[in-house]
């Protein structure tokens, strides 16, 4: 059968860098760091005590009491940015066959806080325990694709993907392949984490994951630097409008860029730990490379994973070496954690958007906070260092990498009919 084209029609986005799409993108190419201390809760009995937490953000500004009650903080976050993509995608419910409209989204941990909440209520009072009502419904991560479908009546293809740092990526990847087989014509798709709580501090700090740098949060996320020591924990959304092109094209939609490959696949190494020689990236990069059916020599710009951990980062440059060759020294390449910190299983569709927006402006945002080579990491390569830097970006292609080997890439390319 004969493949459909999968176009980007409309971008939301809620971040610890702007809670638009436009304030994030600026945000980015000024260089602007996220990371400051937690005032969520008191951070204090915690040996990390800062985060990338939204500033300015109020969810009654956006969605009724009554509702966000009933929501978890990753639901209400996903309900904000998949609002901001729909009015920027200019769809027409009324235009539009609803039982080929879906969602799909992804989350890593869902309702962390809710659970957490819960816990501390019931344990509080053990006499007389009582659970929310809401207590399931707020915490399961596919409520987050339930409410959104609610709100516009999709009633195609929903559901959520859960593959952690990885999950909104597979949740984009799921969203194209499903249009291209024809499955459906449009899909809202992107991935939302509110995991700055007491247990996810705590988690990830006994898992020695986060940086430890509380005297200097903001230069803490440091990707490529030899200094780095852990990931800054971030929380947000993104969403992104996934459509078929003619369906796109018939309504006249703004298309700000096509999507043209994708990779999928695991490390088989460790729960925790990327595989030294970075072969399950190398793997999803070249699946996403020979998907675009291009040449490695084409890639404009890559986002990376580049969390800021002392084994990640080594092992993702060394897989881009063996991807493309002598064309790696030709690449922009930057992580844009180095500013929203880590957003987990929002991080793929956040910096999907960063993708897109380069696509968009020729300019790539840059990894801030670098201050020392590190001797292990090829200096050679162009890593964006602390700048923004403009060039032609025809190709983009967005890596997320997640706890238990999961891998995926995405490539998104400048649309032209």
């Amino acid at each position: 059968m004969e493949l459909k084209r999968v176009v980007v029609t409309g971008l939301g986005a809620l971040t610890p860098i702007g809670n638009t799409t436009d304030e994030y993108w600026n945000a980015l190419i000024n260089g602007v760091s996220g990371a400051a201390r937690i005032t969520n809760f008191d951070p204090t009995k915690f040996k990390t005590q800062f985060a990338c937490e939204l500033k300015g953000f109020d969810v009654l500004d956006h969605i009724d009491r009554k509702d966000a009650r009933k929501m978890d903080p990753f639901t209400q976050y996903a309900m904000v940015s998949s609002a901001e993509a729909m009015a920027d995608s200019g769809l027409d419910l009324e235009k539009i066959n609803l039982d080929r409209a879906g969602v799909v989204w992804g989350s890593g941990i869902g309702g962390l806080k809710t659970f957490q909440d819960e816990c501390e209520g019931y344990f509080s009072n053990e006499k007389n325990p009582r659970f929310n009502p809401f207590f399931i419904p707020k915490m399961i991560v596919d409520i987050a694709s339930g409410w959104i479908s609610i709100k516009y009546g999709f009633r195609g293809p929903n559901y959520v993907t859960v593959s952690a740092c990885a999950s909104s990526n597979n949740a984009l990847i799921d969203a194209f392949n499903l249009i291209r087989l024809g499955k459906a014509d449009v899909i809202i798709s992107g991935g939302s984490e509110a995991a700055v709580t007491d247990a996810g501090v705590g988690g990830f700090n006994a898992l020695k994951a986060l940086s430890t740098r509380n005297d200097s949060p903001e230069t803490a996320s440091r990707p490529f630097d030899k200094d780095r020591e852990g990931f800054v924990l971030g929380e947000g959304s993104a969403a992104l409008i996934i459509e078929e092109l003619e369906h796109a094209k018939a309504r006249g939609a703004k298309i700000y860029a096509e999507i043209a490959g994708a990779g999928l696949s695991a490390d088989a190494h460790h729960i925790t730990a990327p595989h030294p020689e970075g072969l399950g990236a190398i793997s999803v990069m070249k699946q996403a490379i020979a998907e675009a059916q291009i040449d490695p020599s084409q890639m404009d710009y890559i986002n990376v994973h580049g969390t800021s951990t002392p084994l990640g980062d080594i092992a993702e440059t060394v897989a881009i070496k063996e991807v493309f060759g002598e064309a790696a020294y030709d690449l922009n390449i930057s992580s844009t954690k180095s500013m929203t910190g880590h957003l987990l299983g929002a991080a793929g569709a956040i910096e999907s958007v960063a993708c897109i927006k380069a696509i968009e402006n020729n300019i790539v945002p840059p990894t801030i906070n670098h201050f020392t080579d590190d001797p292990d990491i090829d200096n050679k390569l162009n890593l964006t260092f602390n700048k923004a830097q403009e060039r032609t970006v025809n190709y983009a292609l967005s890596n997320t990498f997640g706890f238990g080997g999961h891998n995926t890439s995405v490539i998104f390319k400048s649309y032209n009919d």
